[in-house]
């Protein structure tokens, strides 16, 4: 027996009317893609997300600029003006990347791009064959260019440099070396942000917790910034492959350590339905509010495309000083169609 037919799903329309096409301007054009958005989730859609892994945000003129690990032949770069709709910008770089391999050392492995403005130009710090390596541009679209086309260490295979600038002015790289399965390092730079002061080369932090040893020795994608004297270290463990990829935190009491682990690590891991989840970096918003973004695996049965996540960080008053937070409820990097 047939039962009473199922009424279908009134779509409601957009809270706003959709404006004519006369766009002129990045703000008119980005609020019509967020109707569109919270129109699909209304009908009960799933916008798509933004795939990219490790990813960086950079917040620049009242623009956030995203870039991460995806593209074949270069890094490329999306914009939002909300951190919550995300478009696939055109950067400047030839196929409309902000990077492209024609322009750098390397043919192929382009990952984990971290982008700062420094002394009136844009430094982008990423990694291609395995190597580390910065290159420089006069816009955060790109494009991003190496004078000398070489890695910052030539003579051996390291991943995911990240810097850090200190009150002093001062700047350090971090970045994971192939010793002891993958683990975390420091180096101190000359003032031009490029050049390793070699000799000041030190270990940070390596496996040693139960829950960095599921598969396999990896600690890896740190990220460091400094609040009331204390360095506070993100890192990732576990390979990026696992489901039990998470995010610990380390601190010190100078940017070359010693570093010391949270006994409560990870600070993140299998939040809500995902999976995979690390390879992390913070940043502030417009407000001024401290938010980290991170990659997690497509699902729980696919790993790629990684997706792009973001949520809050916080610091709660402990004995001793205060102990980092990462808010479990993260908000998707939609993409606004």
């Amino acid at each position: 027996m047939q039962g009473p037919e199922t009424p279908k799903p009134v779509c409601p329309r957009p809270s706003s009317p959709v404006p004519t096409l006369n766009l002129t301007t990045y703000e008119t054009i980005a609020s019509i893609n967020r109707d569109v958005v919270r129109h699909r989730l209304l009908c009960g859609a799933k916008p798509p997300k933004s795939a990219l892994a490790d990813p960086f945000i950079l917040l620049y003129d009242g623009v956030y600029y995203a870039y991460g690990t995806g593209a074949g032949s270069g890094i490329e770069v999306w914009t939002s003006r909300d951190l919550s709709t995300w478009e696939r910008a055109k950067g400047n770089a030839r196929d409309g990347l902000a990077l492209h391999r024609t322009d750098v050392w390397g043919e192929k492995w382009f990952w984990a791009p971290e982008v700062y403005r420094l002394n009136d130009k844009f430094y982008m710090y990423f990694t291609a064959e395995e190597h580390i390596c910065v290159a420089t541009s006069d816009s955060p679209l790109g494009p991003f260019v190496q004078e000398t086309r070489q890695p910052m260490i030539a003579d051996e295979k390291c991943i995911d440099n990240t810097l850090f600038i200190d009150d002093d002015g001062r700047a350090y790289m971090y970045f994971d070396r192939f010793n002891d399965g993958l683990n975390i390092w420091v180096v101190e730079l000359e003032d031009d942000c490029t050049t390793l002061k070699k000799e000041t080369m030190r270990p940070c932090i390596h496996v040693s917790q139960e829950w960095e040893k599921v598969w396999p020795r990896v600690n890896e994608g740190c990220f460091v910034i400094r609040r009331n004297g204390t360095y506070y270290m993100t890192y990732s463990a576990n390979s990026y492959e696992s489901p039990f990829y998470g995010i610990g935190c380390a601190t010190a009491d100078s940017p070359l350590g010693p570093w010391t682990k949270y006994d409560c690590n990870p600070l993140l891991q299998n939040p809500g339905e995902l999976v995979g989840v690390g390879h992390s970096a913070l940043f502030r918003d417009k407000a001024g509010n401290l938010k980290i973004v991170f990659h997690a695996h497509k699902s729980k049965g696919a790993i790629h495309p990684r997706e792009m996540y973001i949520t809050d960080v916080r610091f709660r008053p402990v004995e001793g000083g205060c102990r980092m937070e990462i808010d479990p409820g993260y908000s998707p990097a939609l993409i606004a169609e």
